[in-house]
């Protein structure tokens, strides 16, 4: 009498051999997909925050700009009058050569690298230096540190730098337009535009987009409105 043979026949194992392939291409699409999202997502993250981080800092100046101490007088001592000639365009967009020119007060006293300095006790006498050429601080005076920015945007790089220096790269574009009043004494935007009368700037409207260069992700813009504190002309 024969024995009955147990065990697996060829399309037995050919069955469990191509369930396993599917089983493993499912889980290897889903890994797959899992990690082209987290991708994805991380890169859709760092445009953000590389955005949050020039936004914040450029509207930040904006704020400043104009801001030139306490009194509404600066005598001008600085090399060449420089710094009359800036602080008559605080804010200055040139279109064609696509850069943003700030003229900022520095956060506190002393600060590390400004162009000019403003001494001033806050009630009769403002003296704009130009840095490294001021007197010393007299007894009850302040010195408030001035800063020339220039953004300017490297279509070509893809790049916008600070002062000559690359600030952030990845940009795709990156704009400037003013929110104007109809008047010097109305305080209300009656419309935007990039070439303005200082006099009548009111908002300042900054829109960036950035790309990612791996494609990981589509290209995000950026639009911050920063409120002008100071009158620009």
């Amino acid at each position: 009498m024969r024995r009955q043979t147990k065990g697996f026949g060829l399309v037995e194992i050919m069955l469990a051999l191509a369930l396993g392939l599917v089983m493993s291409h499912a889980l290897m699409q889903i890994f797959i997909s899992s990690k082209s999202t987290y991708l994805s997502q991380a890169s859709s993250a760092g445009l953000q925050e590389d955005a949050r981080f020039v936004l914040s800092k450029v509207v930040q100046e904006i704020r400043l700009a104009g801001m030139f101490g306490c009194l509404a007088t600066v005598r001008d001592a600085s090399a060449g009058g420089q710094f009359s000639a800036a602080a008559r365009a605080p804010v200055e967009w040139q279109a064609q050569q696509q850069s943003l020119t700030l003229i900022t007060a520095g956060v506190g006293q002393g600060g590390s690298w400004h162009n000019w300095e403003i001494h001033t006790d806050c009630l009769s006498s403002a003296t704009a230096w130009t840095r490294g050429r001021a007197p010393r601080l007299t007894e009850g005076e302040l010195m408030l540190p001035i800063h020339k920015q220039v953004y300017r945007f490297n279509p070509s790089r893809g790049e916008l730098a600070l002062n000559g220096q690359p600030l952030i790269s990845n940009v795709r574009a990156f704009s400037v337009l003013f929110g104007v009043a109809s008047g010097v004494a109305e305080p209300g935007i009656t419309r935007y535009t990039d070439q303005p009368d200082p006099a009548l700037i009111r908002s300042v409207r900054l829109t960036l987009t950035l790309f990612d260069p791996a494609d990981r992700t589509q290209e995000q813009t950026f639009n911050v409105v920063a409120a002008v504190r100071n009158r620009l002309g």
